[in-house]
């Protein structure tokens, strides 16, 4: 189970433990369940796990809880099942007992992952059908990584906001404001695994320590424009995004408004809006895909647009470096949270997206900075106040 801070992941687990606790065994001949509780820590195994506000000691009702002897590290319950406490940081204390469940609770954080696991695996082996849960916020170990793709492990998700009602609303607003879509927000509240790509031009590092709230006032704003061969299905989305410059030549990406499966009316309309909220002095257009339609259609929804046309005479990886040095010399910010953006600049490398997808939204990006840092200066268009 991957999940958010705050999502119900150790309630989940505890109720799990309940239930295989207080199940009749799978042979007459055993009497009792064997279950072992893996923590980062013994701490961390008590005190979430065991003793904690949704651990397995208050989840029971009062006439099942188990009897709980810290000194022994051990639960048990009136049945004769037994749940043995262990730490990730002594994997060694793995060997010898045998059980036929586990629960392994914020696995992510180990210290010892593949070591403590292993150990574990080996003493999987009583009743008919041993089984293990693993409740953790994900990250991209190489072991989470090897659950993900094992067709015989059942992966669920879910995120903080899943579990708002049993959340302070102070809480949830306050780490949502600040977190929402950024890399951290998307690991600890959405439980996603999020991770670079080695060979990538851009790293999410940069992109983070480059972030900011809300931009500065610009000497220049522009939105690009990549449009789609076509408005099939199958077609590639219309990358749109919004960029500008403030006097001291550092750039802001204001906004990503791709969008896919739009007509040429359709795009050009959304572009030439965005265009008007950020008050931009200019449309930059690819006009590889159409040539002058691309220009012509922006011009039917608002003959009064500047349109800058540009050419791709290069592959894409050759027009994003120069882009992606830009970002390594700290002179582009994010404004807010890009998520789907972010995502494509940090799974673009020299064979494209791991995917083999367009990268849309990225080319409207490279576009755009293109435009406004790489190129001949051109004068900001005047604004009447």
């Amino acid at each position: 189970m991957l999940g958010g801070r705050g999502a119900g992941k150790t309630r989940t687990g505890a109720e799990w433990v309940r239930g295989i606790a207080l199940a009749q065994p799978d042979f007459a001949h055993q009497s009792s369940r064997r279950i072992a509780l893996i923590g980062e820590t013994f701490s961390d195994a008590r005190n979430v796990m065991v003793e904690g506000p949704a651990g397995i000691l208050s989840i029971h009702a009062r006439h099942e809880r188990p009897a709980w002897s810290p000194s022994l590290r051990k639960l048990e319950w009136a049945n004769g099942a037994v749940a043995h406490v262990f730490s990730a940081e002594d994997p060694d204390s793995l060997r010898g007992p045998q059980f036929d469940a586990a629960w392994a609770d914020e696995l992510a954080k180990w210290k010892h992952v593949e070591e403590t696991w292993d150990m574990l695996q080996f003493g999987l082996r009583l009743g008919a059908h041993p089984r293990q849960m693993v409740t953790t916020t994900p990250r991209p170990i190489p072991l989470i990584k090897r659950f993900l793709a094992d067709p015989s492990v059942a992966v669920s998700r879910v995120r903080t906001s899943d579990n708002a009602e049993n959340l302070a609303p102070v809480f949830l607003d306050t780490v949502m404001r600040r977190y929402a879509g950024t890399r951290l927000g998307r690991q600890e509240l959405d439980g996603d695994i999020i991770e670079d790509r080695p060979d990538a031009l851009w790293t999410r590092d940069v992109i983070e320590e480059n972030r900011i709230a809300a931009a500065p006032p610009l000497a220049r704003i522009v939105v690009a424009v990549d449009p789609p061969a076509s408005s099939s299905k199958r077609a590639d989305s219309c990358g749109i995004v919004a960029a500008g410059m403030d006097e001291n030549g550092i750039a802001y990406v204001l906004e990503d408004a791709t969008a896919a499966h739009l007509k040429p009316p359709e795009w050009a309309a959304k572009a030439v809006a965005l265009y008007r909220r950020f008050e931009a002095d200019a449309l930059v257009v690819e006009t590889n895909q159409g040539g002058e339609m691309a220009t012509g259609v922006i011009r039917e929804v608002d003959p009064s647009v500047p349109v800058i046309g540009v050419r791709a005479t290069r592959g894409k990886y050759l027009r994003a470096e120069p882009v992606s040095v830009l970002y390594a010399q700290a002179r582009v910010r994010h404004v807010g949270a890009l998520p789907e953006l972010e995502d494509e600049l940090c799974d673009f490398g020299p064979g494209g997206l791991t995917s083999g997808r367009s990268p849309d939204r990225m080319d409207a990006l490279v576009w755009a900075l293109t435009e406004l840092m790489l190129r001949e200066k051109r004068e900001p268009r005047v604004r009447v106040l």
